[in-house]
């Protein structure tokens, strides 16, 4: 009788975790509509990104090509808190945040060597199929640049 009632209880957090999951508007795969996109002149083109659960966390993969046409992959795993957790892959940092504003908007910080380089939004379109990514940056030499991009979910 105790198993049962231990594995009932495992299903059903199993379960919520999934439904608080799924009822987030940014996970998913979301592919880069170019067409739709203002990218700053040598930004890199994240062509798709992947929100998925974690355990508890939100694992964020982003594919695409930098400046020289060269694949790029990085990934991000942590929580929507605010509180830097690291990025492997990515030349540009070394460290991102993410802090939920709402149901459809989180607001990110990216940081190489604990600088700020990089700060944005990411808005999930009410219909949630779209979704726009605003960035602003400086890059290592000084120079200040910013995006629009648009992904549509697939």
């Amino acid at each position: 009788m105790k198993a049962r009632t231990i594995v009932v209880t495992l299903m059903l957090c199993l379960v919520g975790t999934a439904v608080c999951f799924a009822a987030d508007a940014n996970m998913g795969t979301w592919k880069l509509n170019e067409a739709k996109s203002k990218l700053a002149p040598g930004a890199p083109k994240n062509n798709t990104v992947v929100y998925e659960a974690a355990g508890d966390n939100v694992k964020i993969t982003v594919d695409g090509i930098d400046s020289d046409g060269k694949p790029i992959h990085h990934e991000w795993t942590g929580k929507f808190d605010g509180k830097d957790y690291p990025v492997t892959g990515d030349p540009t940092s070394d460290a991102r945040s993410y802090k939920r504003i709402n149901d459809r908007t989180l607001e990110f910080t990216a940081k190489k060597g604990g600088k700020v380089t990089i700060t944005g939004s990411v808005v999930v379109a009410a219909d949630g199929r779209s979704r726009t990514v605003t960035t602003s940056g400086t890059d290592s030499k000084g120079k200040k640049s910013s995006s629009t991009a648009v992904y549509d979910k697939q």
